[in-house]
């Protein structure tokens, strides 16, 4: 199967990437490398250079390598950046998707499974865990716009036949995601114990966020190549953990004593959120498989074996939904 993952210099991306060519796929990859890393890039993908805004250049890399189906991650998604820049949050997620779905329907894409989130859609939620019928309601200009695709991805779907399967992420952390910029509070923290310096807390550091390691998610979107037609899935662990409690479990695992810092909540950031897979679970027989502590040190000890080059690359994003 010919398999066109957007983003796929990223970090999950990246990892779906080499899953995808380990299982025998030809795989190319579309990026504009505006924040995921050429070293991620899997050597036997094909690489297509490309910022989705350009939609000549989108359409010219579809007819090139003719995919039968489109991994779709690349995306703005940095939080603070979509408040600030709601315009530029836009043309990167809406637009950039639009050329990608218009141009899979030109030639012949069988489906697009996109990288979505849950973390954002759902806004304050008023049950948890949240399931995929809770109530859509985003706080911040990234979540609207990460959503706003789901319902060109059933138009064009209903109108053209192009199949689609959506997967909503929680936080996703692991092994390639880049402690600097707009990274995750794990990759973050496990930075600075590295460093021995104090992380920052944004809040009260009581905010709940559902956290599933890299490798599950990789196997939803496995999965999800050949079932979920049309269909929505929240992708997590449907347990929230805290920020004090992720610190704790870091000060295990390091043996590094945190001492955090605390600082203004952050605009857009919603307080609590766990999303239910039990539709996840049923439909596409998906659970998550590598507990939070486990995780958090497999994390550990890839930094540990990789910090000269991520020290290296200080201020750098990454690529994720």
């Amino acid at each position: 199967m010919n398999i066109l993952v957007t983003g796929g210099a990223g970090f999950i991306a990246s990892h779906v990437v080499d899953d995808l060519v380990a299982a025998g796929h030809q795989v190319a990859v579309l990026d504009n490398f505006s924040t995921g890393s050429r070293v991620n890039v899997n050597p036997d993908a094909r690489l297509y250079e490309v910022d989705l805004r350009d939609a000549k250049r989108v359409e010219d890399a579809i007819r090139n390598f003719k995919p039968d189906v489109i991994n779709h991650h690349a995306a703005q998604m940095d939080v603070r950046v979509s408040t600030r820049l709601p315009r530029l949050d836009a043309e990167v997620n809406i637009v950039g998707s639009i050329n990608l779905i218009q141009s899979a329907v030109r030639h012949g894409v069988s489906k697009v499974v996109y990288a979505s989130t849950g973390g954002a859609v759902y806004g304050e939620p008023h049950e948890l865990p949240v399931k995929e019928t809770h109530s859509i309601q985003p706080l911040s200009q990234y979540g609207i716009s990460k959503h706003t695709v789901e319902h060109y991805l059933y138009l064009y779907a209903h109108n053209y036949g192009l199949d689609y399967t959506v997967l909503r992420y929680p936080n996703v952390y692991g092994p390639r995601q880049n402690p600097h910029g707009e990274a995750g509070v794990i990759a973050i923290f496990l930075n600075r114990a590295l460093r021995k310096e104090r992380p920052t807390i944004f809040g009260d550091g009581l905010q709940e966020r559902d956290y599933v390691f890299v490798s599950d998610v990789v196997n939803a979107n496995r999965i999800a190549l050949e079932t979920g037609s049309r269909q929505i899935f929240n992708i997590g662990s449907g347990v929230g953990t805290s920020v004090i409690d992720i610190v704790k479990v870091i000060e295990q695992v390091t043996g590094v004593p945190m001492d955090p810092l605390y600082a203004e909540p952050r605009v857009g950031e919603i307080h609590k959120i766990a999303l239910d897979a039990s539709k996840a679970s049923k439909t596409l027989g998906w659970r998550p498989q590598v507990p939070l502590a486990k995780g958090i040190e497999y994390t550990y000890q890839s930094l540990l074996q990789n910090q000269d080059s991520v020290f290296a690359n200080e201020g750098r994003g990454v690529t994720q939904p």
